[in-house]
């Protein structure tokens, strides 16, 4: 059975600019997949709309069985976090220990229990006792995003949405960063939901994409599957990964378009 159903989803903010309609898909619980597209493509409105913090215009999000509209934010956000982009649009308070805090308190968790939570998301996110006095923006950008995450772990949620994990992240940081989201997934039953324009990212971490264009769902299937559809990756305004192009280049060597890694390029030379 899917957690989260969004069904003919439409959103149109204020000024009039719709920026979803006719959205229609289902997530199970535990998955890990990727929300791609071109900047105004619906990602972040859709990812909005998923817990709680903007409501369908028409059509509906429901999540465990909650649809959204009859349900109040600090219930959604009890099932989907959303981690910002950038940890500094998230993070205010004067300790790490006071941010990870602020969410269970807020929605009336009792304190001895905010004490608990606060231990139990530190540990997962690998930050130690030192790191809770600390003021946020004294930590690197990586520390700061685990905090931000923490922030959110804390709220219990099992939804867990972040926007563009690995920008401004060297290499070793987007590993680090990705390596830990695959960790929250695979061990501690999560299901995650990367948005992202790095499509190497969506191919060694993720196995089904959600690509949007215009307002709309273009194509919910595999990696291998979008990227070997130019046709979709077109309309996304995105490329596949360059591994996956130079595989795309030797089609009429036999190589399968929908090649995702080095390995899988060597392994089909070898079998060639």
């Amino acid at each position: 059975m899917s957690y989260v159903d969004v069904i003919d989803l439409a959103y149109t903010y204020p000024d009039g600019t719709q920026a979803l309609h006719g959205v229609t898909l289902s997530i199970e619980s535990g998955e890990m997949l990727s929300l791609i597209g071109q900047n105004g493509s619906g990602k972040t409105t859709l990812s909005k709309c998923l817990n709680g913090l903007l409501l369908p215009t028409s059509g509906n999000v429901v999540v465990d069985g909650h649809d959204s509209k009859s349900s109040s934010i600090s219930d959604m956000v009890r099932r989907v976090g959303y981690v910002f982009q950038n940890p500094d649009h998230q993070l205010f308070n004067p300790t790490c220990r006071d941010e990870i805090a602020y969410g269970p308190r807020n929605i009336g968790i009792r304190e001895p229990e905010v004490t608990e939570r606060v231990e139990e998301a530190a540990t997962v996110v690998g930050l130690g006792s030192e790191h809770l006095t600390e003021h946020p923006f004294f930590l690197t950008k990586g520390l700061r995003q685990r905090v931000a995450i923490a922030a959110i772990l804390a709220l219990r949620p099992r939804v867990i949405i972040v926007d563009e994990p690995t920008t401004g992240q060297d290499a070793r940081q987007a590993r680090e960063i990705m390596g830990f989201l695959t960790t929250l997934n695979r061990e501690h039953g999560h299901t995650i939901i990367i948005i992202t324009h790095d499509m190497d990212i969506v191919a060694a971490y993720t196995e089904r994409i959600l690509a949007m264009a215009k307002g709309t769902l273009i194509a919910d299937n595999s990696a291998r599957e979008i990227f070997s559809n130019p046709a979709i990756m077109e309309r996304a305004s995105l490329a596949p990964p360059q591994i996956t192009r130079l595989a795309q280049a030797l089609g009429d060597m036999g190589i399968h378009p929908g090649v995702l890694s080095l390995d899988e390029m060597i392994a089909a030379f070898e079998g060639s």
